[in-house]
Parts: structure tokens; C-alpha cells; sequence
């Protein structure tokens, strides 16, 4: 490795390349709560995508593993390095590129952080809809992950937002996929196969970004219901309604409970709906135009009344600030709390009772507490797993896991499978698509050098 070093400084620079004692902490781990930390053997800070497509090639020739690593806030062990091998920092490649008005795109490399990115676009009033619920998280991450968040009841996901990308397979080949376009039938399309992937295919080193509209006014309707099945039995007929809600959530008792006392919220809720509500439902409306939102809020709370909410309530500007900002921190909540694990299974949204009463039933099974909230709007939900035991845990995660599957959905929403959720994803996936995906690992990465350990054994 000492020879390797010395190559790959040749490349980068002698400060782009971090060996021993000069390797901090943050690079050893992210923020899956069951993962360890592993010290890499040398830590690549690259430039541009040429010092990119040197490292790959350099480490490729020798066999050397490579982790690619954004701002290391994915929470499902995908960004972990291996002892023996590289980590791929890209944090010196955080440039925004362009923000080109007329094509309503942003160009940037992956270093960028969703802050910096929406700093960039808001003096045009434009944004890019991508909330996973950690503004740190970079843009490369993201596509990784095929990160979502709240939003992506009305604006879709990561990959809805990415028009083309820039990336380096392990050979050192740099290649282009998409552009500056939403429409193109050109052959097989290789910017969604890489979205999401987890860096076990190619390493992105550019991404063009959709921008749209960023509209000036927004209102949050909370209403509080009886039952988890109330109110997400309430979801589809909300999405159908056509009103349109940029977030559309349901939080159960127990995590509302912790995700205001986190922030010292009050919410006004007279103590005895707070004490008789199971779930709250949030929606929030978005508007170019106040007396629009106005007509749109009154709909929705009229609406959710019709459909068993036990009261409305609108918040003022302020405290809906912070319950989203409670919410998108919810995963810290869990964990300050003592979740042992979380899990982010997505089920289609009409099944989204069912699946949560299967739960219930293996919590009580397996003598743990399982709390839970969700973007009840796609489907997907989070729940925060408290089972100290590992066998327990396990057969509880695997049981969890397989009843989200047994109703047509997936293992993981949001977060990805990584190496954290890969023993599940190999034993309970189709046998016939794990081998095809294995098959595509092999076409991108022949040496295996990508990432090893995420997604397949």
C-alpha cells in the first residue's frame, strides 16, 4: 500500500491522500446504527473527475477495494470502507457547475450538499425538491441512494430529479448518460441504472439536476385520528382528491410524543384529543398565491374531518418550521432513545394499514417495541425497532421485512440495503433478479473492486 500511495499522491496530490494516523474518525463509518467502524488503509480526496478516473484505474490493476463516501450520513452501512482497502472522498468536488435558467437545470459535482445547492438556487426562485432529512448529505449520496424524503409524494424522488450524470467506472473509463433533457429513447438507459446503486457500479463525478418552481407560500394541516388504520386509510383518498400535497405524513403516538419533546414543541392540542389520539396525519399545501393556498387548506382540513379526523388544526408559520424540522430528524430522535434499528420498508399506500397491524403483531411476537411514522403519501415507512437481543432482533427484522415484501413492496424505500440489510435483501429478493443484478455488477466492475460487500455478499 505504501507504493499504492505514492502512485495515487502522484495523481491527486501529496495532501489529497490520508494514510495512519492523518485518517480522522468520520471516515471509518456512517450512520447505520448496527455498523462498525473500520479504519481504511488510505483515504483519496480527487479534484476532478481525471484524478478520479486515476484512482479507479490504479486501484483496479491491483485488486485494491474502493468505498466512494459523500458527507457519510447514509444510515445503512453502503459507505463503510473495507480494512484493507481505499476510501473515494469527494468532498473536494463540490462545485456547482451551473444553474442554467432557460433549461431549468443545475449542474454539479458530488460534493455538493443539498445546502449549498439550495442556497444557489433560491435569488432565481427555483429549487431542486430533494429532502431526505439531512441538508449535509451530498448530492453524489443522494443518487447513490436514490435518496427521497417528505416531498416525494408530489415531486418524486432522487432519480425523478436527475436528467444525466457523469461517471467513472472502475477501468478508468469516464462516460455520460442523459442531459439537459427529460425525453430520450437511446438505448438502455444508464443514469437510472447507476441511480441507486449504491457505488457498486460507477463511481458519479457530475450530475445535471431538474430545478423548478420554488413557490413562496406553505400551511400545515395537523389533524389527529383514533387509529393508525384511520388515518392512513385516509391517504389515498387525499392523493386522489387532487389537491396535491407537497408532504403528506403519519406519525404514530409514541414518535410524535418524542419528536416534539425533542424540540420543546407545542403543538396547542387540548389534552383530551392529545390523550386519545393513536396517529396525526400531517399535510402540508404548498401555493404560488396566498388566497389559492387559503381555498386549498380549507379543502384538506374539510376533507380530513370526513375522513374521521377528531379535529384540524393549521399551524402558524413557525411551529410547522419545526415540527418538518422535528420530523426530518427523527431518526436522531430514535437513536438518542435507544433504537436499536430502523427500517424503511415501502409497501404500495393502500396497504399501508395492513402492514402496520402485521407489524404490531410480530412486535408483541418478538417482545419489542417497534414506533413508527412515515411518508404515508408513497408508502413508505419508518419504523425505530427497541429489541436489545440479536436473535431476537433479527428474526423480528426478517419477519418485518418479509411481510412488506408478501404485499407487493420492497425491503428499502430510501435508504438502500448497504451492507447492513444485505443478509435480508439476498435471502428474501427473487433469486432470478439477485442473479441478474449480479450479472450487470460483473459487466460495470469484472474485479469486484466497487464497493464490495454492499448489496450482495
Amino acid at each position: 500500500m505504501t507504493d499504492l500511495a505514492q502512485r495515487l499522491s502522484d495523481i491527486v496530490s501529496a495532501d489529497g491522500v490520508l494514510a495512519g494516523g492523518a485518517i480522522s474518525e468520520d471516515y471509518t463509518h456512517d450512520e447505520a446504527l448496527t455498523a462498525g467502524h473500520v479504519v481504511p488503509d488510505l483515504v483519496v480526496r480527487p479534484a476532478t473527475t481525471a484524478e478520479v478516473a486515476g484512482v479507479l484505474r490504479s486501484a483496479n490493476e491491483q485488486g485494491i477495494p474502493v468505498t466512494a463516501r459523500g458527507s457519510g450520513t447514509g444510515l445503512s452501512g453502503a459507505c463503510v470502507p473495507k480494512s484493507r482497502g481505499i476510501v473515494l472522498s469527494m468532498e473536494r468536488m463540490n462545485q456547482i457547475l451551473e444553474i442554467d435558467l432557460e433549461n431549468h437545470v443545475a449542474v454539479v459535482q458530488p460534493g455538493v450538499t443539498l445546502d449549498q445547492l439550495d442556497e444557489a438556487t433560491a435569488p432565481h426562485g427555483l429549487i431542486c425538491p430533494i429532502y431526505p432529512g439531512e441538508s449535509s448529505a451530498s448530492l453524489g449520496g443522494n443518487v447513490a441512494t436514490n435518496a427521497g424524503g417528505m416531498r416525494a409524494v408530489k415531486y418524486g424522488v432522487t432519480r425523478h430529479q436527475v436528467l444525466g450524470l457523469e461517471a467513472v467506472l472502475p477501468t478508468g473509463e469516464v462516460i455520460r448518460s442523459g442531459g439537459k433533457f427529460v425525453k430520450s429513447t437511446s438505448g438502455y438507459d444508464l443514469t437510472q441504472l447507476i441511480i441507486g446503486s449504491e457505488g457498486t457500479l460507477a463511481v458519479v463525478t457530475e450530475v445535471t439536476l431538474r430545478l423548478h418552481p420554488r413557490l413562496a407560500y406553505t400551511s400545515c394541516v395537523l389533524a389527529p385520528f383514533r387509529s393508525l388504520r384511520e388515518v392512513t386509510g385516509a391517504v389515498p383518498t387525499i392523493v386522489g382528491s387532487g389537491l396535491d400535497p407537497v408532504i403528506l405524513e403519519y406519525i404514530d403516538m409514541m414518535s410524535m410524543a418524542a419528536t416534539t419533546a425533542n424540540v420543546g414543541l407545542e403543538l396547542g392540542i387540548p389534552d383530551e384529543i392529545r390523550d386519545a389520539a393513536l396517529a396525526y396525519l400531517v399535510v402540508v399545501m404548498e401555493n404560488s398565491r396566498a388566497d389559492r393556498l387559503d381555498e386549498d387548506v380549507a379543502a384538506v382540513s374539510e376533507l380530513v374531518l370526513e375522513l374521521g379526523a377528531m379535529d384540524v388544526y393549521v399551524l402558524p408559520p413557525h411551529p410547522t418550521a419545526q415540527l418538518l424540522e422535528a420530523r426530518e430528524k427523527a431518526f436522531w430522535v430514535a437513536k438518542q432513545n435507544g433504537a436499536d434499528d430502523i427500517i424503511d420498508v415501502v409497501v404500495p399506500r393502500a396497504s399501508i394499514p395492513d402492514y402496520l397491524e402485521r407489524v404490531a403483531e410480530l412486535a408483541q411476537e418478538h417482545a419489542a417495541l417497534v414506533a413508527g411514522a412515515g411518508h404515508a403519501g408513497d408508502g413508505n415507512v419508518h419504523l425505530a425497532i427497541f429489541q436489545p437481543d440479536t436473535e431476537k432482533r433479527g428474526e423480528l427484522m426478517r419477519g418485518i421485512l418479509a411481510a412488506g415484501l408478501e404485499l407487493g413492496g420492497a425491503i428499502s424505500a430510501e435508504h438502500g440495503i448497504g451492507s447492513e440489510k444485505r443478509p435480508y435483501f439476498n435471502e428474501l429478493e427473487d433469486p432470478a433478479k439477485l442473479a441478474l443484478m449480479r450479472r450487470l455488477k460483473a459487466a460495470f466492475d469484472p474485479q469486484g473492486i466497487l464497493n464490495p460487500g454492499t448489496l450482495f455478499d
